[in-house]
């Protein structure tokens, strides 16, 4: 099924899903991508564990409507990833809940979700963290390839 469209009065995409729609976007894997994304987990990260990403000070971000994207390039059957956003006033002090938590995947492809800062405006850094899991037969450790991108709603 199709979402996007164009609107031929002013050439811009709109996604019906996300209810984006921005003339300087780039279409890939059928989710809307900005030039100036920044990374909580970089492009091409292989991951054969649980870890985190390294605190981006959200700066201009802060405060306001964020949207998410998991890219899962590359991933093994039988293994699950199970990426959460922390939150932070200073880098420093995560506290002991996630903000948000996509749902756990199993699959490659590409997962978008939004994050409204506006009701969390003390958050000026956020984190990624991921938990990894393996079963069945094969390679004992989870390998997956993986990205999670912040952009501006």
């Amino acid at each position: 099924m199709e979402f996007q469209t164009t609107d031929t009065r002013s050439n811009l995409w709109y996604d019906a899903r996300l209810g984006v729609e921005d003339s300087n976007a780039l279409m890939s894997n059928n989710v809307m991508t900005k030039s100036a994304a920044e990374f909580l987990v970089p492009a091409g990260t292989e991951s054969e564990g649980s870890g985190h990403g390294a605190p981006l000070d959200l700066g201009a971000l802060a405060g306001k409507p964020l949207l998410l994207l998991l890219r899962i390039e590359r991933v093994v059957e039988q293994e699950s990833l199970h990426v959460s956003i922390w939150g932070s006033p200073d880098g420093q002090n995560w506290g002991t809940q996630a903000i948000f938590w996509f749902p756990q995947k199993f699959y490659s492809g590409v997962t978008p979700a939004a994050l409204d800062l506006k009701q969390r405006p003390q958050v000026k850094f956020l984190q990624a963290r991921w938990e990894t899991n393996r079963w069945g037969r094969g390679i004992p450790r989870p390998q997956f390839r993986f990205s999670v991108e912040i952009q501006e709603a």
